[in-house]
């Protein structure tokens, strides 16, 4: 049986997991790993709104992903630990797994 000290930790860990458990929100991680930028900045490169842009912007900021300054009107965006991004490698390493187990079974049929 999982110690409470455990079952908080998944907790909090699912919840990370969910803030970036959405493809705008993975779009804008990965535009994000070059360095800071505005809403509008993100908004236009990820192809969305930016009110639907902030939306997803504040999820990930409450869960502790993104951090933000102020430089007189503008706020600006950065990946508060960019070590979420190294989630992401491990990711497309399961997917190029998953594409080479099915390259196998096509080959079998």
């Amino acid at each position: 049986m999982l110690s409470k000290k455990k079952r908080l930790l998944f907790e909090k860990q699912a919840e990370i997991a969910k803030a970036i458990a959405h493809p705008l929100r993975i779009a804008i991680v990965d535009f994000l790993k070059a360095g800071e930028r505005c809403v509008c900045d993100i908004a236009a490169n990820i192809g969305s709104e930016q009110s639907n842009v902030s939306r997803h912007i504040s999820i990930m900021v409450k869960a502790g992903l993104l951090e933000y300054r102020k430089e007189g009107l503008k706020v600006l965006y950065r990946l508060k630990t960019p070590c979420v991004l190294d989630f992401f490698s491990c990711v497309s390493g399961v997917l190029k797994q998953r594409v080479k187990d099915n390259e196998k079974l096509l080959a079998a049929l």
